[in-house]
């Protein structure tokens, strides 16, 4: 035998080996012996939220696992015992949302079952693009968009949607429609011919992807103008409407008023019933960026916080923030379903099979930035087809309520400020102790940083900065349904200490 024959003998039994069924069924085991007991901690608060470490230390830790550890390729139970040490370094290494402590970004605690209907397609590789790529994934998808649809209030077969990863890429693909209904020939000409230039009305709060998206656009972050608010910071309808009409009298074209529900300072909802007559009243397109604050609709008690999104033309909805799920996960509602394959004007027959148009209505990839794209939708197809819409209602206002008592635990303490009502879970304040009552306005906001920076690398708690009125704030967003009362108190005499 050669050399070469040899090698290629090894070659093929190392890749059985990473392919065994054995092997998967040992290492599905331990992984979820492993998950379930993580679990069980850190519910329980049993270590730190945050398990900080500097960056390079992270990256040389990380680095030396690729040479340091590795195992006999054909040694399989080798490889089922240094799978489950490098699963236990990642959890002992990682941030964990689930502890009730975690009142951090705009990232849940998600449904743990979610992520094992996710794993199913990531196993298994279920990718999307052309509908015989994934059947059933394409088929999962267009379910969850059609009950989410409904949710927002559109009658069936009146919207379309789509699925892709994350707000930014959502609010892009959204304006994208838009700028192409706005000003047609935009795809295939650009903007350079537009005289004077056009412009995307915002709210001033808007998530800073809206501000991406104008620059990918060809609009530019200068063709961006930014709404009055109001003294709870969410659009003024008076005042939006009086900017349409001076854009108009200068001959700008408008791309799209951008409302938020809710906006991410201050979990600010903008008045979309009075938004969407001004805006059918100028003929201009409305987009809601609600990627936090869509799932309302489930619940009945906070509903009225989001009445009027169906009147808005696009609409984005992450259900990897308030509908519990693993991240990345996010809806783009069309009310029109005519627009759904206005964003993007291409043919590519290798793919798209003309032979059998009537299979693009479900080609994700005519609708989609992506082309091969994640299955997306199965942990939240998962818990629905598990629990019903009923947890995902319950997850909404048991969230939303913890906002509410946070607020009233703020407002009795003499030594903290809330700076707003919390419309949802996301509430921002300030520490102020009476040794600070004196201090300027910008070394209360400095303390307000440094305090936080202390307070996640301890382990104790993790919650994110913000500046309100240009100054440095504290906030929560709380976003873990396990979080209880006892833990708020105990985020405050964190924060004292």
């Amino acid at each position: 035998m050669s050399t070469d024959d040899a090698s290629l003998r090894a070659a093929r039994a190392r890749v059985r080996t990473a392919y065994d069924p054995e092997l998967l069924r040992t290492a599905g085991g331990r992984l979820a012996e492993l998950l379930a007991d993580h679990a069980a901690r850190v519910q329980t608060s049993d270590g730190n939220v945050l398990n900080w470490e500097d960056p390079p230390a992270n990256i040389q830790a990380a680095a030396a696992y690729l040479s340091d550890h590795v195992t006999e390729p054909t040694d399989q139970r080798a490889l089922a015992e240094h799978f489950g040490s490098l699963v236990e370094t990642m959890l002992a290494r990682g941030h964990n949302l689930h502890d009730p402590r975690y009142m951090g970004h705009q990232v849940p605690a998600s449904v743990p079952l979610a992520g094992l209907f996710d794993a199913v397609g990531s196993v298994t590789n279920q990718v999307m693009a052309i509908y015989e790529m994934g059947p059933w994934a394409t088929a999962v998808e267009q379910a969850m968009i059609d009950a989410l649809g409904c949710e927002i209030g559109w009658p069936e077969g009146t919207f379309a949607g789509l699925v892709t990863h994350g707000g930014s890429l959502a609010n892009l693909t959204a304006l994208l429609t838009a700028r192409n209904v706005a000003i047609p020939g935009a795809w295939q000409q650009g903007l350079a011919g537009c005289n004077p230039a056009p412009v995307l009305v915002v709210h001033t709060d808007a998530h800073y992807s809206i501000a991406r998206a104008a620059g990918v656009l060809g609009l530019g972050t200068d063709g961006i103008v930014r709404t009055e608010l109001d003294a709870r910071r969410r659009i003024d309808p008076a005042q939006l409407d009086g900017l349409l009409s001076e854009l108009e009298a200068a001959g700008r074209p408008i791309v799209a008023v951008v409302a938020c529900a809710c906006a991410t300072p201050i979990g600010a909802f903008d008045p979309l019933d009075a938004i969407a007559d001004v805006c059918e009243r100028h003929g201009v397109w409305l987009h809601v960026d609600a990627a936090h604050g869509a799932a309302a609709c489930l619940s009945e008690r906070h509903r009225h916080l989001v009445r009027g999104l169906a009147r808005a033309d696009s609409v984005v909805w992450d259900a990897h923030k308030m509908l519990f799920v693993p991240a990345l996960c996010a809806f783009v509602f069309y009310k029109d379903r005519r627009h759904r394959f206005e964003a993007f004007r291409q043919d590519a027959p290798y793919l798209f099979d003309p032979s059998a148009p009537g299979l693009a209505e479900y080609d994700s990839g005519l609708k989609t930035i992506e082309c091969t794209k994640r299955s997306a939708v199965f942990g939240l197809w998962g818990v629905w087809s598990l629990f019903g819409r009923s947890l995902f209602a319950d997850m909404v206002e048991v969230t939303f309520d913890l906002g509410r008592q946070f607020h009233e635990k703020l407002t009795a303490a003499a030594d903290f400020e809330p700076l707003h009502e919390p419309e949802c879970n996301i509430v921002a304040f300030r520490h102020v102790p009476e040794s600070f009552r004196s201090a300027s306005a910008e070394e209360i906001g400095a303390f307000q940083l440094a305090l936080r920076q202390r307070v996640i690398r301890s382990g104790e708690a993790y919650l994110v900065p913000t500046m309100a009125d240009g100054q440095g704030a504290l906030r929560v967003v709380l976003i873990n349904p396990l979080t209880t009362g006892d833990d708020l108190d105990g985020l405050l005499e964190t924060l004292r200490r």
